[in-house]
């Protein structure tokens, strides 16, 4: 059995969209409550924590040794160095109630993101990709909240999580980012609700399970075939790293958790990891669009 290791017990609101930097080895990810960046060294365990002038709701790595940040109303370039934040593009500044959440960086280097609605009531949300011009695409919309995204090993799939609907989906991607015939592809049983997920080297999904304390993984076509218990009831995302890309670092939260509840699961909100039977697939860095010229 798999049993997940707290590595970092540090109690996040909302721990949120973990990326890993094979230049620092070290994870990056977010308390988007709390409006942190984090990071955490593999090999040396040290942390570092910087605040960010609004929610932040996603970090990538960039080309450029920056990184590109999802705020709550726009996209701004982070640097680690000096925790730094330089607005880039505004982003939905006329629906006053939706603020962005997760975000991924495609094998090609463009960057994929959501938005949601704050409230987690109204279907505001959209799914978008960033272009070579830095133009902010609209993809799909109707979401109350948006999660994922991610592709398949051999990159003609997106798939894309309506939370709320509890339901991941599906769709043909082509080489201009282009996405077609939009199927559900996973519908997660019981009262969790599906949030982050990556995907692995033999094309798996391992999604991260709000509200039921587990990740689930399935096969490519769409089958349940592991799961990943935790000792706290919120898991958000896990990020494949580490040389070998056989270490699953997990994000998890508080948010929702009544007071009894979080006096219960002492590491809830923490850090975790553990090792996978196979690897993932390599961090992708953002290559387009947003990227400092050198």
């Amino acid at each position: 059995m798999i049993s997940p290791e707290c590595i970092w017990p540090l109690g996040a609101e909302l721990g949120e969209g973990p990326v890993w930097s094979s230049r620092d080895k070290a994870v990056y990810f977010v308390d988007i409550k709390r409006k942190h960046v984090h990071r955490y060294c593999a090999e040396t365990r040290e942390t570092m924590t910087w605040p960010a002038p609004s929610e932040a709701c996603f970090v990538v790595p960039s080309a450029d040794g920056d990184f590109v940040c999802g705020l709550r109303k726009g996209l701004y370039r982070f640097d680690a160095r000096t925790g730094a934040f330089d607005k880039l593009k505004d982003v939905e500044r006329d629906v006053a109630m939706n603020r962005l959440n997760d975000g991924f960086v495609d094998p090609q280097g463009y960057l994929w993101f959501g938005s949601m609605d704050d409230e987690e009531d109204a279907p505001t949300g959209a799914l978008y990709r960033v272009g070579d011009t830095g133009a902010i695409e609209r993809r799909d919309d109707g979401y109350v909240i948006t999660n994922g995204p991610a592709t398949s090993p051999d990159r003609r799939t997106l798939y894309h999580t309506d939370t709320l609907g509890r339901t991941i989906y599906a769709f043909d991607l082509d080489e201009d980012g282009a996405i077609s015939n939009k199927r559900a592809f996973i519908h997660v049983q019981g009262t969790a609700h599906p949030d982050g997920m990556a995907v692995d080297a033999e094309g798996c999904l391992w999604v991260s399970l709000f509200g039921g304390g587990c990740i689930e993984r399935y096969s490519n076509d769409g089958k349940q075939i592991d799961t990943v218990a935790f000792p706290c009831s919120n898991i958000t995302k896990l990020v494949f790293g580490g040389d070998d890309l056989r270490t699953a670092y997990v994000t998890t939260a508080l948010k929702g958790l009544s007071a009894a509840k979080r006096e219960r699961e002492t590491l809830a909100g923490g850090l975790f990891a553990f090792r996978s039977p196979v690897p993932g697939l390599p961090q992708n860095v953002l290559m387009r669009g947003l990227v400092r010229a050198s």
